[in-house]
């Protein structure tokens, strides 16, 4: 009896891959790719896009305008190291490249700008205040967005305006997150003050584009990892 025909290996798909349920077609209000490693297809904010430099080293394409055709990878370091092992930037780009051992790092570099960058346009927006009073009355007021924590915040601080989170935000609804991630040093310079010990972003629009951004970089470092925590607000 004839074997059954064996399946090919699926090829990793790229920047032909799904736009708003289907390839290359429609207005691009969600556009959806394909993880190089799980395999599932997720939004593009949730997911870091990667492209092939002239000599064939990969780099990573956070604002996803670089030319050329790219891969797409679940925005968490344990993934991109997974994708590494399985070589799985070759198979994507269906060529030989070269990874840089710093990639991960530069990753959670430009990540961590990002995040601050758009932390400073919120305020300059009107949309993220720093000190103790500030906070507290914007969480207590339900409009905060996230709260940010200095690493050298102490405890008793951050357990009031958790306190604060949680009041605003009442019985039904989920608290905003805080992050303890930046240095008092890091929040200085983007919120143009000095010794920012804690800060939040509100609702607005930049506010919520400063939250987004701190989650991102929270998400790809996950918990425990390159210093993050996550004060859970129960």
């Amino acid at each position: 009896m004839p074997k059954a025909p064996t399946q090919p290996e699926p090829e990793a798909v790229g920047d032909e891959d799904i736009r708003d349920g289907g390839p290359q077609s429609g207005p691009r209000r969600d556009p959806r790719r394909t993880c190089i490693v799980t395999r599932q297809v997720r939004s593009e904010h949730e997911l870091i896009r990667f492209v092939l430099d002239p000599e064939g080293r990969v780099v990573a394409d956070l604002k996803r305008r670089l030319p050329g055709r790219g891969v797409w990878l679940t925005a968490r370091a344990d993934m991109l190291d997974e994708a590494v092992r399985k070589k799985a930037f070759a198979r994507g780009f269906r060529r030989q490249v070269t990874v840089p051992e710093e990639l991960g790092r530069e990753v959670a570099a430009a990540l961590r700008a990002s995040a601050l960058g758009t932390l400073g346009l919120a305020r300059k927006a009107g949309e993220a205040v720093s000190g103790f009073a500030k906070v507290e009355a914007l969480a207590r007021a339900g409009e905060a967005a996230c709260l940010l924590h200095a690493a050298e915040a102490a405890a008793d601080g951050v357990g009031k305006l958790a306190a604060a989170t949680r009041a605003g935000a009442g019985e039904t609804a989920e608290p905003p997150p805080a992050w303890r991630m930046f240095a008092g040093d890091e929040l200085d310079l983007a919120l143009g003050g000095g010794n920012v010990i804690h800060a939040a972003a509100t609702k607005g629009r930049q506010g919520a584009r400063a939250s987004a951004a701190i989650a991102r970089l929270a998400g790809y470092l996950g918990s425990g990892a390159g210093g993050v925590e996550s004060e859970k607000q129960e």
